[in-house]
């Protein structure tokens, strides 16, 4: 197996190799993997391919097309052998954070697998068997002079850090141990124990601060699901109604493709409440989705945006102790939206007992922990009349 680090690649040669007219010519580290290797068929990795960038030297995306095409790779050439060598007995895996910086044609050789980050038990056992003996051992600390409670471990993924995986808690947890090293070092203290209420002192820092369920339900208040690249979180929809004269007014740093689910929203809950979409001739309608500095996007928050109207004008509270996600069309089918593991741990981290989702991603549901299913009743929905039933009472 050859592992390669091409995060920051910009060189085509780094790929290609050079020819031999230049000086200090060499082989790409394709063909320099393959004579380490000392075989034809070996598991290739090429890391953070989504951070390929290209200048003047080229760019190392397009060679990298020739490398993953099965049906071209069987006579890659590289410029300093200037001789065809089959490859397609290779092997390529290729990791990346997000397939976004990925360019499209380069994309289309992959078979992409997502992954999803680890639940909180999960990082909870990959801290206590193997980031905390390890950060002892770094720092010459015995198990008999210092011990981490299982409380102070899940206050620690819970509150100091806001990742899918474990980079972060790792620095956290070397912070802790590098404290109790000096106090240890200075006489002060002959064994530590570390609790949930020394983490601030140990870390020097506040724990971060997650969105909670709220404690009383208002109209125009509904809890929705969001995705972001550290996990999921749960965001709300906030709807006012103010004496104007029917505009529609949106703040949170929306997207445009979240500005247009919010005309959707607006113009399928005039549909189904013509009476009291009256008052929006004389009232303007304030829809903000906190926290204002923090770019939002996606359609995902649909269903919410409608149901969040639609409480506003018909005066029904939805429970705070619902959530939802899900994408809404014009006629009021609810569509299929993406990362519902992220969405349901968040939901179940702060809190929610019940989760509408779209009933096309229950599929996906294979992929969430059943620790977290067993903390949430998931209620699958196909139309908004099954949202609106559900969280409003409606028939």
């Amino acid at each position: 197996m050859c592992g390669s680090a091409w995060g920051g690649v910009r060189d085509e040669a780094e790929i290609r190799g050079h020819r031999r007219t230049y000086v200090g010519a060499m082989p790409g580290r394709i063909m320099a993997g393959m004579k380490q290797c000392g075989c034809s068929n070996p598991v290739m990795v090429l890391d953070e391919v989504d951070k390929l960038s290209k200048d003047f030297s080229g760019d190392p995306a397009s060679a990298l097309l020739e490398v993953l095409d099965p049906e071209q790779n069987n006579s890659f050439t590289d410029h300093y052998m200037n001789v065809p060598y089959d490859l397609s007995d290779v092997l390529f895996v290729c990791t990346a954070n997000t397939t976004d910086t990925i360019p499209e044609p380069l994309l289309n050789r992959m078979e992409v697998i997502s992954f999803p980050g680890y639940t909180a038990s999960e990082k909870f056992q990959i801290a206590k068997r193997h980031l905390i003996p390890k950060a002892m051992k770094k720092m010459g600390i015995k198990a008999q002079n210092m011990k981490i409670t299982d409380d102070a471990i899940r206050a620690l993924i819970a509150g100091y850090t806001a990742e899918s995986g474990v980079r972060g808690l790792g620095r956290q947890i070397d912070a802790l141990c590098r404290y109790a090293a000096v106090k240890l070092v200075k006489g002060r203290q002959k064994s530590i124990t570390v609790s949930p209420k020394r983490l601030p002192e140990f870390l020097d820092q506040s724990p971060i601060r997650h969105e909670q369920v709220l404690e009383k339900k208002q109209p125009g208040i509904v809890t929705g699901l969001a995705w972001t690249q550290a996990g999921g979180e749960i965001l709300f929809i906030e709807t006012l109604l103010t004496k104007g004269s029917g505009k529609v007014q949106v703040t949170g740093q929306l997207g445009d493709v979240m500005k247009e689910s919010v005309q959707i929203a607006v113009s399928l809950v005039k549909s189904l409440y013509p009476e009291e979409a009256k008052v929006l001739e004389e009232s303007d309608l304030h829809i903000h989705v906190p926290a204002g500095a923090v770019p939002k996007d996606g359609p995902s928050a649909g269903i919410t945006l409608t149901t969040a109207v639609a409480s506003l004008l018909t005066g029904r509270p939805v429970s705070p102790k619902y959530a939802m996600t899900g994408e809404i069309s014009l006629r009021g089918r609810v569509m299929p939206i993406g990362g519902l593991p992220e969405k349901l741990m968040a939901a179940q981290r702060a809190g929610i007992e019940k989760v509408l989702i779209p009933q096309e991603n229950i599929e996906d549901l294979k992929d969430v922990a059943d620790e977290v299913k067993e903390k949430l009743e998931i209620i699958p929905v196909k139309e908004i009349g099954d949202v609106l039933k559900e969280v409003l009472g409606e028939k």
